[in-house]
């Protein structure tokens, strides 16, 4: 293979993960399959932080002529378009499952229907509310911390949802109706999706940027053991679930210890 081969893979592996976790538009030359799929998720932080750009330059172009509070609403509200509320459609149904089933089975097929639940509405609501005040938190201190948080919390943690695909076991719905995921990963896929996470922690100062990696291998602990216990394991819902919870920690650290 030469180097063009080999970067025109890698390019096709990105636009297949952009597909899969965006509506932004790709070329129509990307080629899709099983394969590439799980092999995309090296890039999956990469495209956190396309989300994270976007809703960050949305937010800057906002408060120029909005208060900072309306303008953080655009930016989560960019950001939920840019995916089609991909991850928030997740924690809604992973809420709902877990909330509201006693057994495994019961559990995969609450998250499986299309409605939405109290639990998933309680999960939608509650999460949405704090991410805004987090970042309005941001925003108050300074344009570029809020911006700066959208950027990290977007990537770090589409990171630590898709490494979980690496040690975890995917839980298949009996009657096969699951949504496409990426379901294995290679060590090379690991280490790309690691360095896109550690690159963007270069954007922080080292205390910050120490402090946010211990506790998102914390909270990835215990997001996979609680995971365990409720299905044995994982699935789509719970990625997205996982990046949700993980984003919002990413937002409180920042504020936390970044700006103190």
């Amino acid at each position: 293979m030469t180097k063009m081969d080999y970067w025109l893979k890698q390019l096709n592996l990105f636009f297949v993960a952009l597909s899969f976790f965006t509506r932004l538009p790709i070329p129509k030359w990307v080629e899709f399959d099983n394969d590439k799929l799980n092999h995309s998720s090296r890039y999956f932080g990469l495209v956190g932080a396309v989300v994270g750009s976007i809703s960050a330059v949305s937010f800057w172009l906002a408060q120029l002529i909005l208060p900072a509070s309306i303008a953080v609403i655009i930016a989560i509200v960019v950001g939920v378009m840019v995916t089609g509320g991909f991850h928030e459609d997740g924690l809604g149904d992973t809420a709902d499952g877990f909330g509201g089933g006693w057994t495994v089975a019961d559990k995969l097929r609450i998250m499986k229907d299309s409605r939405l639940g109290s639990y998933g509405a309680l999960a939608l609501g509650l999460g949405l509310l704090l991410k805004w005040q987090l970042l309005v938190e941001l925003a108050l201190y300074s344009p570029l911390a809020a911006m700066s948080g959208l950027l990290v919390a977007h990537t770090l943690s589409r990171v630590l949802a898709a490494s979980i695909i690496f040690t975890e076991q995917y839980v298949r719905d009996e009657d096969g109706k699951s949504k496409p995921l990426a379901q294995q990963q290679s060590l090379d896929d690991l280490f790309i999706l690691f360095a896109s996470g550690l690159a963007i922690l270069l954007w922080l100062n080292g205390v910050v940027a120490f402090v946010l990696l211990m506790i998102l291998w914390g909270l990835r602990l215990l997001l996979v053991s609680f995971f365990k216990r409720q299905i044995g394991g994982y699935t789509g819902d719970t990625l997205g679930a996982a990046q949700q919870i993980s984003e919002l920690v990413c937002y409180m650290v920042i504020l936390a210890v970044g700006l103190s």
